[in-house]
């Protein structure tokens, strides 16, 4: 019960967040989904409630959608995130690195808690750090910040600070901004999926279907009243909570302890 308590309330909370503030769903999902299933499928289980929560939000704001910008970035980071996916892959079969003992307690490190973890400390750094968060690159980068986007995608999940940090130059309205980077999003997540299917198989939902689903109810609420609120809210102490949090889960992936 607390694992569905855990998971729903974190899925409504930050899609309600995603969409003032550079992290996304996947962002804060993951890691809470690492609390309860190995690294790998808890990447795989946030990319189908993300892609369904982007695509409910695209029914709301597609007529905003910059096409250019989306061919831009999308186009080489879908390649990307193939890499990014089959890394993530290959990387979930390498056997643990080693072991340690903590009173009655064995800890497992792997390669692919380490990449994650460090991962997550690098992303929460955007949102703790000023001049990471103000970071921005010219609209003639789009296709370099599609394939980092689209890798990172792919690899983690994590693609929302490194696409909005390229968006942002885009000369893109804040209804634009925020309907194009679902767009791309989408086209990402598909491409992932449809890798972590092949390999991870029906370990993605086996018998944990109803976790995704309520999840993504959860995200669909947090989108609604988000949308409502897009005018009104700031959310300077919001991020760095998240940044703290990152940080912190992150260092305890690393170290094999979730």
């Amino acid at each position: 019960m607390f694992m569905y308590i855990a998971v729903c309330l974190t899925a409504l909370g930050v899609s309600f967040l995603t969409l003032f503030s550079g992290f996304g769903l996947a962002t804060m999902l993951m890691p809470v989904m690492a609390l309860f299933f190995p690294v790998e499928i808890a990447v795989a289980m946030t990319a189908i409630i993300h892609i369904a929560n982007n695509i409910f939000k695209l029914g709301m704001f597609w007529r905003y959608t910059d096409k250019d910008v989306v061919i831009r970035f999308a186009v080489p980071g879908i390649f990307a995130a193939l890499v990014g996916a089959w890394i993530l892959t290959w990387i979930s079969s390498v056997p643990t690195l080693f072991d340690y003992q903590l009173g009655a307690y064995v800890f497992h490190i792997t390669f692919v808690k380490i990449v994650i973890g460090i991962l997550m400390i690098l992303f929460a750094l955007f949102e703790l750090v000023p001049k990471l968060e103000k970071i921005q690159f010219e609209k003639k980068y789009l296709p370099i910040g599609g394939f980092i986007s689209g890798f990172l995608g792919g690899l983690s999940g994590q693609q929302g600070a490194m696409r909005s940090a390229f968006l942002s130059k885009a000369g893109l309205t804040k209804e634009s901004f925020i309907a194009t980077g679902i767009v791309i999003a989408v086209l990402i997540d598909i491409t992932r999926i449809f890798v972590y299917s092949v390999y991870f198989q029906n370990r993605m939902i086996s018998s944990n279907w109803l976790l995704i689903v309520l999840a993504i109810i959860a995200a669909f609420l947090g989108a609604i009243v988000g949308a409502r609120f897009m005018k009104k809210i700031t959310l300077k102490m919001v991020q760095y909570i998240v940044g703290v949090m990152l940080i912190m889960l992150g260092v305890l992936l690393c170290a094999g302890i979730i």
